[in-house]
This record gives C-alpha cells, structure tokens and sequence, in this order.
C-alpha cells in the first residue's frame, strides 16, 4: 500500500469530498502517471505486477496536475508537462489509440506459443522418453536467454541479496518440482489427458487456502469445484492412454505448483517480474540437474542420446531440444505480460480458453483416440473450472471495489490530504510455468 500527500489544503477530486481551505492560496504539484509511478511498484514473485489502481485514468498522459485554489477543481490530464507549454505535447500513437490490438495479439502470442511448446514437447517424447533431461534442457535453454538478455541490459539485471534468495528458494523448489512432474506426466500419457488432470489445480488452491493459510471460501467456490472434480473422474475412467505414473505426477504437478502460490504470497518485492521469473528459473535449474544425472545419467550415456540420433539426426534432435526449451521460456513471459494487461474476468477467461485450446490442438495433430465418456468428461471438468474462475474473479473484483471505496474516503491528520493507492493482484493467475 502507498501513500502520497498531495497538498495541505482543499482539492476536489472526482468521488472524494470537498475540503476548504484558505482563500488566497494556491499549490499545484505534478506528479507522474500511474503507470510511471508504478515502475517501483512491489510485485508478488510469481511474476504478477502489483498495479496501483488510482483512477481509471488514461494510462497515455504523461502527466496529472492536481492544481487547488479558492474554486476547487476536478483532476485535470495534462498533455505535456507541468510548465503546460502546447509545444511539447506528443500525439498518441496507433497503439496507444487501440490498446486493445496489443493486448489481442499478446493473447494470440501466448496460445500460440503454448500450443506449440506442448505438441512439440510431446513429438520430442515420442523418440527420446526422458522427462527429468528435458525438463533441464527446457529450463536450461531459458537460463541462457536471460544471461543474453541481462548483458544486453534488456532488461537490466537486478541485483539480488541472501535475504531475497532464502524467499525465493522456497518458490523455486516448488517451480522445479512441478515442472518435472508435469514433464514426466506427459511423456507417461496423452498430452490432453494431463492438462483434463491439471485441471484440478484450482481445487488444490481452495483446499491450500482453506486448510493451510486458513483463509474462509465462499460455499460458492466450493460448489463450482465439484464438476471439475466429476470431470476429472469420469475422464480417468475411460482413458485411453491411462497409466498411474502419468496420472499421480500430474497431481503432484498441481500440489508443487499450490505450494508454489503460497510461498509466492508470502513473499514480496520491488524487483520486476521479467528479472524475478529468470532469478527463479535459476535456482530451479540447479535443482533438476542432479536428479536428471542420477534418474537418466547412465542410461542416457548408454542408448538414450544414440537411439535418439539414430531416428531423427543429430542435426534435428538438438533443433528441436532447442527450440522446446525456447518455446517454453517465451511463452511464460508472454503469459506474465498479458495476464498484467486484463482485469481479473479476462484473464479467468483466457486462461480457461487457452486449456481448451491446447486439448483440442493436441488431439487433432496426434490423432488421439478418445471415448465418449472421456470427452463428456473433459468438457464437464473445464466447464467447471471456467465457472470456478469466473465466481473467483467476481469476488476479487468486489474486494478490489470496497478497497478501492474506502481509499476515496481519504484521511485528515494535520491538514493533509491523504489518497491511498491500493495495491492488488490478480489471485486467479496461475504463475509462470502452471500449465
């Protein structure tokens, strides 16, 4: 929560009461868009911006004069700087005109990206059944992205202490966890059997919350979890391509990737989310290198990497071991810098969608075979977990609304004025790495 003193005296600001003030004087302090205000801004370390929500104010003007006087005056935009000289005003560009073009395509970009990592990944299993080294090779891949790009100063590196590092070990133990047993569930069975699995994760988080943070669900919630849970059943049932290796790792997915938001909530920081995901991914590289060593070592020495060669080449074997690794890296920022673009609803909304998308695309391009009962199945679980998603962003939404309502009301100590920023997340994201 921040908090600015923005004058002495009486301003009148859209929803906030008028105060008065002594006649003959006037104060005007300019002070930086939300947006530019919030490149300081705390951010939960699952890579989820904390935004200040001030006012619904156009995030493409430079600045915001709150000028007071004996007339009060509303909350101004200015187009140029404090000195309001007309020549220094920049027009908005194409983009800033249609910002809903830019969120558009970073939602296409997120699919896409996801669509493919997924059919990709589970082509590479096809010909080379070694989650534990591909899991590595996936962070590993992302690891030297953000080394390129930090010596590039795109973005700059941010500097880390022991205190930072002991919060996020915890976030990035449980990252790894996850990680590999998601691999390892689909290299076991059907890549839209795992994700109709994975669909249970937000049952997993409302029993988290209810039982370990001892936050109070809403029976609500707890009702719309119930076809998930019914979905999730009736497709195991009947799955082609059951096995309890793919379906129990699945399920630890989902347990590691809770642990996860809970360790992220208790920590909090200044640093931004790009630096935050490539310090994680960091720390959870080192710790998938050892068991990968030990699991897949001797056998990988032995046939692993020859019987891989043998089949498709060395040349595509390592392309394709490369641009997995790269797919799955870019399409966890891209979801990060999406998800920090919508409101609560949109992204409940697109993250439903995009599950969707990656079972139907990987049912189509593998040709998977699948029941009756394991497609009603399917359909019941994400229909749940849409409903789910979109009781769980009305909630938080009405949170974000009497929060916001009470900051209006201001504060009076000593003739300030006090406005407060509230600043929240969007608790229904899944951070980088959930799929």
């Amino acid at each position: 929560m921040e908090t600015r003193i923005i004058s002495s005296g009486a301003t009148t600001i859209s929803g906030i009461p008028t105060l008065t003030k002594p006649p003959a004087r006037i104060n005007t302090v300019s002070v930086s868009s939300p947006t530019r205000l919030n490149t300081t801004g705390r951010h939960l370390i699952s890579g989820r911006q904390l935004q200040p929500h001030l006012l619904n104010l156009n995030h493409s003007v430079s600045h915001l004069a709150f000028t007071t006087n004996t007339k009060p005056n509303v909350l101004k935009p200015c187009l140029a700087t404090a000195s309001d000289s007309p020549g220094d005003a920049a027009p908005d560009g194409f983009l800033a005109k249609y910002p809903f073009l830019v969120t558009g395509f970073f939602f296409f970009m997120w699919y896409f990206l996801n669509v493919i990592f997924n059919i990709l990944n589970k082509k590479i299993y096809n010909y080379f059944p070694y989650p534990y080294f591909v899991s590595v090779i996936h962070l590993a891949v992302g690891v030297v992205y953000c080394l390129g790009s930090w010596a590039v100063g795109l973005p700059k590196r941010a500097p880390i202490d022991s205190n930072l590092l002991k919060l996020l070990i915890p976030v990035a133990l449980c990252h790894a966890l996850g990680h590999v047993t998601s691999n390892v569930s689909f290299a076991a069975v059907a890549v839209s059997f795992t994700h109709t699995v994975k669909a249970l994760e937000p049952f997993f988080n409302a029993a988290a919350s209810q039982f370990i943070l001892g936050q109070s669900i809403p029976i609500t919630l707890w009702l719309s979890l119930a076809p998930v849970v019914i979905g999730v059943s009736m497709a195991s049932l009947t799955e082609l391509s059951f096995n309890w290796l793919g379906f129990i790792s699945a399920m630890i997915s989902n347990i590691s990737f809770t642990y996860r938001s809970i360790y992220s909530k208790k920590a909090m920081t200044d640093m931004d989310s790009t630096n935050l995901y490539a310090y994680i991914s960091i720390i959870a590289l080192f710790v998938c290198i050892p068991p990968a060593i030990i699991l897949e070592g001797p056998q990988l020495l032995q046939h692993g990497f020859s019987d891989a060669i043998a089949k498709v080449g060395m040349t595509k074997f390592i392309s394709d071991l490369f641009w997995v690794g790269m797919f799955y890296h870019l399409y966890n920022q891209l979801a990060t810098n999406t998800l920090e673009r919508v409101a609560p609803l949109t992204h409940a909304v697109g993250n439903v969608l995009k599950r969707v998308f990656v079972i139907g695309f990987s049912i189509i391009v593998f040709g998977n075979k699948i029941s009756t009962q394991t497609a009603i199945g399917t359909s019941i679980a994400i229909a749940g977990v849409a409903i789910y998603s979109l009781i769980k962003a009305k909630i938080e939404e009405e949170k974000r609304c009497c929060l916001w309502a009470a900051s209006e009301i201001g504060m009076r100590a000593g003739g300030c004025i006090y406005i407060t920023w509230i600043t929240s997340a969007t608790d229904s994201y899944t951070s980088p790495g959930a799929r």
